[in-house]
């Protein structure tokens, strides 16, 4: 697939030191992209991801921030585009998945849930709109979860995700006059480090056989963030290998 060219763009992947947020800094800045990107905890893997990129030629700014924190979310959006001077792509991609049944739920661990996979999309893309330039790209990273629950145990994940939805939808009409697009990308099982004990088991519910990679998510981000997807706003486009077919 040709990469687009995001050549003196900026952007700010959330949750970006591991997993599909790690892919998806990795893809914007081989495309070109100066890359900003959030973590709570995995200090040392967001080191050495600015490493790698910077050993490539690209730039790249790591920023400790709790997506569960509005004020933290807001002060690293603010940094980000004051650091590489202006923002023209945001991903908020951190979230976290608890299982446990819903008569057995915690409260705490639901409030916790819909701060980091709802409150931070929300508070994301409030603050990124805000510095963002004319034509700017929104992409929000939800699940297949929101359209087929199919396990015990993931009734609020599943919900917090299905909350992405409704949110892009009407984030992408009100911020039609900018020509600023919101979308959201929903993939299934994708193989990545805490994924891999389950490769076998998730195989015999896709029809294409196989985990998704990182790298085709990170693809599929990069394409709605460029200028050829322009006419896409307010869509959750799933990629997911059939499993909800």
């Amino acid at each position: 697939m040709r990469s687009n060219n995001f050549t003196g763009k900026v952007a700010l992947v959330t949750g970006g030191s591991r997993g599909i947020g790690a892919g998806i800094v990795r893809r914007l800045a081989a495309d070109g992209a100066s890359v900003a990107f959030t973590y709570s905890s995995s200090e040392e893997k967001a080191l050495e991801l600015v490493r790698e990129i910077e050993s490539a030629g690209g730039r790249a700014l790591s920023l400790r921030a709790d997506s569960a924190s509005a004020k933290e979310l807001r002060a690293a959006v603010a940094r980000a585009s004051e650091a590489f001077g202006t923002l023209d792509i945001f991903v908020s991609n951190a979230g976290i998945l608890t299982l446990d049944t819903i008569d057995s739920y915690s409260l705490e661990e639901f409030d916790r849930m819909v701060a980091i996979n709802v409150r931070a999309a929300f508070v994301g893309i409030q603050a990124a709109s805000q510095r963002m330039n004319q034509g700017g790209r929104i992409v929000l990273i939800g699940s297949n979860t929101a359209i087929r629950t199919a396990f015990p145990g993931g009734s609020v994940y599943s919900m917090t995700k299905a909350a992405l939805t409704g949110l892009v939808r009407g984030a992408a009409i009100d911020l039609a006059p900018r020509a600023i697009t919101v979308n959201n990308v929903q993939p299934g099982p994708t193989a990545t480090d805490m994924s891999s004990a389950h490769a076998d088991l998730v195989k015999t519910l896709i029809p294409l056989k196989r985990m998704g990679e990182v790298s085709e998510v990170a693809s599929l981000v990069s394409y709605l963030a460029s200028e050829e997807a322009g006419f896409i706003t307010g869509a959750s486009l799933t990629i997911d290998g059939g499993y909800v077919a």
